[in-house]
């Protein structure tokens, strides 16, 4: 019996040390995808590109210089097409986009919450076992075994503390992220909808 819980306590701290490269890695992926639409240069984009819609300049959104290419000018230019081409149902193709665009933004953040939520688990799990070990040599040594003990229980321990230290930056990085995304995806809504308007304006003077 006591083999198992060795054998599971070395998984335990094997698994957190790969849950915490993976979490390392997709913060990493994440951070550099997210961070050309971060900051102060990211949301002059997005406010020149309002001011071209609402000014109905769209070559000032279409002529964009390429090192200032973002989601948003993506968005624009992509929605503004659509408009030249006249396909109707602008309104679901922008929806539609903007759902591809988030799901672009999220893909492998799951993995993250996921972490988030489970490894103090983890590692409480490896420190039950710790104390299982520690008990069975109470058990076995007696009185004499008292400071062998304590250490085991001592070692458990750091399972919990290892899962505290991996989910706590995780959970940080996660809701960063998250609201990172949320605030994108409000500027996209925005700009659909000074699109949706330009395209009813555009349409009324062609009826003139």
């Amino acid at each position: 019996m006591m083999v198992f819980v060795d054998y599971g306590e070395m998984f335990i701290f094997i698994t957190l040390a790969v849950a915490s490269v993976i979490a390392f890695g997709v913060c990493l992926d994440r951070y550099i995808l997210m961070r050309p639409y971060a900051g102060k240069k990211s949301n002059a984009i997005f406010s020149s590109i309002l001011d071209g819609i609402r000014a109905c300049n769209i070559d000032q959104v279409k002529n964009i210089p390429p090192d200032k290419k973002s989601i948003y000018s993506r968005f624009a230019i992509y929605c503004l097409n659509k408009i030249d081409e006249r396909k109707p149902g602008l309104d679901e193709i922008m929806a539609s986009r903007m759902l591809e665009e988030e799901s672009v933004l999220e893909k492998r953040l799951p993995i993250l919450n996921t972490l988030g939520n489970n490894a103090p688990f983890i590692g409480l799990l490896g420190t039950v076992l710790g104390v299982i070990k520690a008990f069975h040599g109470l058990g076995t040594l007696g009185n004499t075994g008292a400071e062998v003990v304590m250490r085991g229980i001592s070692s458990a321990l750091l399972a919990t503390a290892a899962g505290l230290f991996i989910a706590v930056p995780v959970v940080m990085f996660n809701n960063f992220f998250t609201s990172r995304i949320q605030e994108i995806m409000k500027n996209l809504l925005i700009m659909s909808k000074e699109i949706s308007a330009f395209a009813a304006y555009s349409a009324s003077k062609r009826k003139r």
